[in-house]
């Protein structure tokens, strides 16, 4: 394995992060969060894809070695879906809160812990010390179950929010069990490891983090300055900022709704009390989503 491109006692100690999470459940430690992000660091994913949504995904570990297509759609070699040239991406999980200065690490950082904070929360309004506290959201009834022919749900299991990011529906822990473990069935048959494995929960967080998704560029992206919006984004308002981060997480319950949608505003509020906290800060913040066009 290569040596880790940042060390995460630089950007945040484990003093600081009980600090920031005083009544985080014991689920939580920090230990688990920077063993999530050393192991996940090890993985690489290669994008491939072909038409509009016909998908080849390479998996490479970088502590073996080796690589392995680890879903291949049944569509991929057809010659319709070979007709325009491949779009290729690549996922590296190593640069995870490990792209420019330390400055800019601990930002990153505080837009990831502020989202988090905010998807666990269970306190009170305006404290922001009340983050990393459910394992699971409070309503445990729905299924959130989509028709999907790659990621099918199993029957008998539930994708509601669970980790640290909540991930919900079965095309996530699908792709996520794809990327994380290799293996698109272990999520998908046993969503609840998230509420088991701390480790495995802090990587489902990191996951969709770093991760794309159709339209919407990476959390990661956006907060390291490689996303840029296109004309059609210009139009509907996304610009780059902690704003756009939010439209990424849960843009249609959140964002194109005023500039006094509570969620919004909270997400905003833990974002500048972890940067403050972790002595960085974003002068020229576009924190707010609240005219910005959320995606279908």
């Amino acid at each position: 394995m290569p040596k880790a491109t940042i060390s995460f006692d630089q950007v945040i100690t484990e003093q600081q992060y009980n600090s920031l999470f005083p009544q985080r459940n014991a689920f939580y430690s920090y230990s688990a969060f920077i063993k999530a992000a050393r192991q996940l660091g090890r993985i690489q994913m290669r994008i491939a894809r072909r038409a509009s949504s016909v998908y080849q995904f390479t998996r490479t570990d970088r502590a073996t070695g080796k690589s392995a297509v680890i879903r291949q759609d049944a569509d991929w070699n057809e010659p319709w879906a070979k007709q325009k040239p491949d779009s290729v991406y690549t996922i590296d999980f190593n640069l995870f809160c490990a792209e420019g200065s330390t400055a800019s690490r601990k930002k990153e950082l505080a837009a990831f812990l502020a989202h988090i904070a905010h998807e666990t929360r269970n306190g009170e309004n305006g404290k922001y010390n009340d983050g990393l506290m459910l394992l699971h959201e409070n309503n445990t009834s729905l299924p959130y179950i989509a028709e999907n022919d790659v990621y099918p749900p199993v029957a008998g299991q539930k994708y509601y929010g669970r980790g640290p990011m909540q991930l919900s529906y079965n095309g996530n822990y699908g792709y996520a069990s794809d990327c994380i473990l290799g293996d698109k069935s272990i999520l998908l048959k046993n969503p609840g490891l998230l509420e088991s494995d701390a480790v495995l929960a802090f990587e489902s967080a990191i996951y969709f983090w770093m991760t794309p998704q159709t339209y919407k560029p990476s959390a990661h992206d956006v907060m390291t300055g490689k996303w840029q919006p296109s004309a059609d984004d210009h139009k509907k308002n996304r610009t780059p900022g902690f704003g756009m981060t939010i439209n990424i997480v849960n843009g249609a319950l959140e964002c194109n709704k005023g500039e006094h949608q509570e969620n919004m505003l909270e997400r905003i509020g833990y974002y500048r009390y972890f940067l403050s906290k972790l002595g960085a800060s974003d002068p020229n913040c576009a924190c707010r989503c609240g005219g910005m066009a959320a995606y279908q």
